[in-house]
């Protein structure tokens, strides 16, 4: 499996808590979440520039590794 790394190239495991580098729109929910959102215990995805994770206002939230930076 592929090591999954944030934007700042630290690597990320299964239930590590990130926080979003930028405001991200999300798809179909008319929900913003706000840059500094804490994402608690994340799951790792097969694509190591993707991760599964939820949060309280959107379920089976899917985020760019790109965007995030462990917390």
């Amino acid at each position: 499996m592929d090591i999954v790394r944030d934007s700042n190239g630290n690597e990320l495991k299964d239930g590590d808590n990130v926080t979003l580098m930028k405001d991200l729109k999300v798809k179909g929910a008319n929900v913003t979440l706000k840059r500094g959102t804490l994402i608690k215990g994340i799951r790792l995805t097969g694509n190591p520039d993707e991760v599964d994770c939820r949060h309280e206002k959107v379920k089976g939230l899917v985020l760019r590794t790109e965007f995030l930076k462990k917390a």
